[in-house]
């Protein structure tokens, strides 16, 4: 057993959905309902794919607790609370704790570039004044700097901080915390799940899963219990679908797209994220149509 080993399978980064403008809290509880059906393990609001950047301070915090209030200790909830301000991390993170959530999804301090002291001593000031358990979400590609392995192995020497949302894209980086931590690692792309569980990760914070929660049980579940043609069967079938959407724009326009297809959001973004145009609402359609989403 790793040290956030509870959250193994299939973590959900949901969407916000909006409507006119506004936080549609009906829809929000649709979406969670959707999920304690498929038998997800975690759910992950306010994260990227939440369009945390565009939330306003009350409407982070009152997705937090619509979240956790809808989940009712039925599922999992890791809310994401990183800024890269410390004092504003600081601040979500009490408000999930306050809220009753399970684990805090952190990401790296963004545009301010820390060192990795710096970083360290981020994630540090945190985890000494907030009980749960915290995962690091590690994705230079959004934040423009990398935590490096070594400063993520010292972080794991901290009681509460017990998980890494890995998204750098590099097995490399995610053997070094495996092999130098007992940290649990999750995989922050969806398409490199099977990959990462290969090497010791222990499974996914999903973006398709969204759509699809069922069948990302089915890979992470038949490689964790040892099935391991089965899982690479269905991540043969999961990779076309989480490279031809996913890599249409920057999430979470795709699969905002891609639920507004299949009647399970609006597809409202908020500046500036923006639709897809047409031809890629095309290709988007025939992706899922392929997939056997859509007739």
């Amino acid at each position: 057993m790793r040290k956030g080993s509870q959250f193994a399978g299939l973590s959900v980064a949901i969407v916000t959905p909006f409507r006119d403008g506004e936080v549609d809290m009906e829809r929000l509880r649709e979406q969670v309902e959707f999920q304690v059906a498929a038998g997800t393990t975690c759910l992950c609001p306010t994260g990227t794919t939440g369009e945390s950047p565009t939330l306003s301070h009350e409407e982070h915090e009152a997705v937090i607790s619509k979240v956790v209030e809808v989940a009712d200790g039925r599922i999992k909830v890791m809310p994401g609370t990183g800024s890269n301000s410390t004092a504003e991390a600081l601040r979500l993170s009490r408000w999930a704790e306050k809220e009753n959530a399970d684990a805090l999804l952190m990401v790296a301090p963004y545009y301010n570039k820390p060192t990795q002291t710096g970083f360290y001593e981020h994630y540090k000031a945190v985890a000494e004044q907030v009980g749960l358990p915290i995962c690091i979400y590690n994705i230079p590609g959004r934040t423009g700097a990398n935590i490096e392995p070594e400063t993520i192995n010292r972080l794991g020497e901290l009681e509460n901080i017990t998980m890494v949302k890995e998204a750098t894209g590099s097995i490399d980086q995610a053997s070094e915390i495996i092999t130098g931590s007992e940290l649990t690692v999750l995989s922050g792309d969806d398409s490199l799940t099977l990959p990462l569980l290969s090497i010791g990760g222990e499974g996914v914070i999903s973006v398709v899963g969204n759509v699809i929660p069922e069948d990302m049980i089915h890979m992470t579940n038949s490689y964790l219990d040892g099935r391991v043609d089965e899982a690479q069967d269905w991540h043969r079938k999961l990779f076309p679908l989480c490279r031809d959407m996913l890599g249409l724009a920057t999430n979470p326009i795709p699969i905002k797209a891609a639920m507004q297809m299949l009647d399970k959001d609006s597809g409202e973004l908020r500046l500036p994220m923006t639709r897809l145009d047409e031809g890629q609402l095309e290709s988007l359609r025939g992706t899922l149509v392929d997939y056997g989403l859509m007739e």
